[in-house]
């Protein structure tokens, strides 16, 4: 038995074997590495979205680097202190894992039994992510669509994905937490700077959110060294930036051999009213 539910009618997901079967005999295999494709065509749209391989792998060989530790170390204390034992948490976006892993390992080595869940749109990131931790059920699925059951979690995260708050308050329990990572303004100031005419800092939006309490909020600001091109270009492909950056920027960027800038981030605890 899981926690995820079955796409096409709603009811249950049983783990059989290699699969995931409702009690309407819906079923849903599961890839080698224990992943389930929950998506949908009619979720996806015509073009299934979310990261290809090299931008997971970017995405890997950079945090895996511990550039982003301090964020993961501030997210772990927060789910850490908001999760009761025995508890469902779902990282709504969880990429390529870095952060559900980091969780569920602080989670443990906290001595609470929490139930971890990660879901993804893309199918690259999610395959990743369970070939990465092993003790977190992982989906492709998109936050738009979360394949749970209403107020099934007690914690969801949410790090630099899109927001979905009717389908985040559906999920969470009343009272349930809600951890959101976001872009502070001064974030990759410097980056921005190297490769483009004239770069913009980030417009932090209002905190207040719909059937939502900020109850905590924790500003995480420090310096990043980066000392090869790999490394700055696995960053920039992790951004928004990289969609929409033309020639001219993309070979700026590609001169790049050391850059040292600003990582600012803000964290963000509500809860759910």
């Amino acid at each position: 038995m899981t926690m995820f539910t079955c796409p096409v009618c709603g009811e249950i997901l049983s783990i059989s074997g290699k699969s995931c079967i409702c009690p309407k005999k819906h079923t849903f295999d599961m890839a080698k590495s224990g992943y389930v494709n929950l998506l949908l065509s009619k979720q996806a749209g015509k073009t299934v979205h979310g990261d290809n391989k090299l931008m997971v792998q970017a995405r890997r060989s950079f945090l895996d680097k511990g550039f982003y530790a301090p964020l993961s170390d501030a997210l772990c204390r927060a789910v850490c202190g908001n999760t009761p034992d025995g508890g469902i948490v779902l990282d709504a976006g969880c990429g390529e894992g870095y952060y559900t892993s980091q969780v569920c390992g602080a989670l443990t080595e906290n001595g609470k039994t929490a139930e971890l869940y990660g879901i993804d749109i893309s199918k690259v990131a999610a395959d990743y992510a369970a070939k990465r931790c092993k003790d977190v059920h992982f989906a492709a699925a998109s936050v738009f669509h979360i394949p749970m059951a209403g107020n099934s979690c007690d914690t969801l995260m949410t790090l630099f994905a899109p927001y979905c708050g009717e389908e985040y308050r559906r999920v969470l329990k009343k009272g349930g937490v809600m951890i959101m990572a976001i872009p502070s303004e001064n974030h990759l100031w410097e980056l921005k700077q190297a490769v483009y005419d004239t770069p913009y800092k980030n417009e932090v939006k209002d905190y207040e959110l719909e059937g939502f309490r900020l109850i905590e909020k924790e500003r995480i600001s420090y310096r990043m060294k980066l000392e090869s091109g790999e490394d700055i270009q696995s960053l920039f492909s992790m951004t928004p930036y990289y969609y929409r950056t033309g020639r001219t920027e993309q070979e700026r960027l590609g001169a790049l051999e050391y850059l040292e800038t600003q990582a600012d981030f803000e964290l963000l605890t509500y809860c759910k009213s």
